[in-house]
C-alpha cells in the first residue's frame, strides 16, 4: 500500500468516525427530548424505552462497524463490493 492509498484509507476512516459521532450526538439529543415529552405528556406510561432500545442498537452497530469490530463476513462483503464498483469505473 503506497502513501496515497494510506492517506485515502485514513480519510475514509475519519469520515466514518465523523458520521458515527454525528449519529451519536443526534441520538442523545433526540432521546433526551423524547424522555422529556414522555415525562410531561404521559408520566404514567413509559414508552421512551422502545425508541431508546431500537435506535440504541443501531448506534451500537454503527459504532462497531466504524471502529473495526464488525464481523468478518461483513468486512469481506464490503471489500468485494468496493472492488466490484471500482472495476466498473
Amino acid at each position: 500500500m503506497d502513501e496515497h492509498e494510506k492517506a485515502a484509507k485514513a480519510m475514509r476512516q475519519v469520515e466514518a468516525m465523523t458520521g458515527f459521532y454525528i449519529h451519536l450526538v443526534v441520538f442523545v439529543f433526540v432521546m433526551v427530548a423524547l424522555f422529556l415529552v414522555n415525562l410531561l405528556a404521559s408520566p404514567d406510561v413509559w414508552w421512551v424505552q422502545w425508541p431508546l432500545l431500537g435506535w440504541g442498537l443501531g448506534v451500537l452497530l454503527h459504532g462497531l462497524a466504524v471502529f473495526g469490530e464488525v464481523p468478518r463476513f461483513i468486512a469481506n462483503w464490503q471489500l468485494r463490493k468496493a472492488k466490484e464498483l471500482k472495476d466498473k469505473m
